[in-house]
């Protein structure tokens, strides 16, 4: 069993905190079932959410206004979001922080406070609205929102979507580890059968997973220069082809000069996994929403289901993914 420990409940799990008129009106109104961390998750839009992240989708959809030189993260959970945040951080911002320098904002902040979550971290706590007309442009943010719930003005602007992806046995296994970490040491960690069982049938932070892969999927074959569409693998085995993808459709791609001086080798060494674990910040610092920097940074290994699934689990996650995703073209 994975070791859990005893943190400050982050934002978006703590249902204690006050809510909205209008969400509490609206989760009187949605499906509910037993949550992984928090007590509840609430079906909002076919997809599932916690009750202050629910708070936090509704601000969000309701007040962020993007605009056409926005870059947004989406991501299913726990699919490498971390390591996409810090090299998009540093694509975007080299010419200020060459990765090489020693005031590089990466050496002193966790990615996810560089890059903060829409729905999580920037209204999470209406009707205290965020400002955000004073940012640099191209501003950065990231979310976790199924397509289907982005604001209307990401989907109706000419702002750029990165998608990542994970292959599902090891997405679960690694949201199966992460949530057991942010669950009080009072409630015990959750099983993993169980956790298996509530994945496959969708119930899981923003899953269903299947679903929430799919609709972004479909979206990048019909809107090619708005969404890229990534995979954690593709990351790990071919990182300096997929980082220049990744600058060129962000709109800076590196120069000839660029590639010669190794800047996209010292971007990858600065973001790498094993640099940014261990450095000081990110192995004792916390976010402001109560999770410990550490907890983001496990393993991030490809097949590490391997050590934890049965053969059926093994054979029911692989048939579910054929059904829903292998018949779109897309395979795992």
């Amino acid at each position: 069993m994975p070791e859990t420990e005893s943190c400050v409940v982050p934002k978006y799990l703590d249902e204690n905190r006050e809510l909205s008129q209008d969400c509490e009106e609206l989760i009187a109104t949605l499906p509910l079932e037993k949550g992984w961390v928090a007590s509840h998750l609430h079906q909002y839009q076919g997809f599932w959410h916690t009750t202050r992240q629910l708070q936090g989708l509704l601000s969000c959809q309701n007040h962020f206004q993007a605009h056409h030189t926005d870059v947004l993260i989406v991501s299913t959970p726990k699919s490498g979001t971390t390591w996409l945040k810090a090299w998009t951080f540093s694509l975007l911002h080299r010419h200020k922080y060459h990765p090489t320098t020693q005031n590089h904002p990466l050496l002193t902040h966790n990615p996810h406070f560089l890059v903060p979550f829409l729905e999580l971290d920037l209204y999470i706590d209406k009707p205290y609205l965020p400002d955000l007309s004073s940012l640099p442009s191209p501003r950065l943010f990231s979310t976790h929102l199924p397509y289907v719930s982005l604001p209307k003005s990401v989907t109706q602007t000419s702002c750029k979507i990165v998608y990542l992806c994970r292959d599902p046995k090891d997405a679960f296994i690694s949201l199966w580890h992460f949530t057991n970490r942010l669950r009080p040491q009072t409630m015990g960690p959750n099983s993993l059968h169980e956790a298996f069982h509530n994945f496959c049938r969708g119930v899981s932070l923003y899953g269903p997973f299947w679903e929430h892969v799919l609709d972004y999927w479909q979206q990048s074959l019909e809107h090619p220069n708005k969404i890229m569409f990534m995979r954690f693998e593709e990351m790990k085995l071919k990182p300096e082809f997929v980082l220049k993808e990744l600058a060129t459709f962000v709109g800076c791609p590196f120069s000839r000069e660029e590639e010669e001086a190794g800047v996209v080798e010292e971007i990858l060494k600065l973001c790498s996994f094993d640099n940014l674990s261990n450095l000081q910040v990110n192995r004792n610092g916390k976010l402001s929403s109560g999770e410990a920097h550490r907890a983001f940074f496990r393993r991030g290994k490809i097949g590490d289901w391997k050590n934890y699934l049965t053969v059926d689990m093994i054979q029911q996650l692989n048939a579910i993914t054929e059904e829903k995703l292998a018949r779109h073209g897309l395979r795992f």
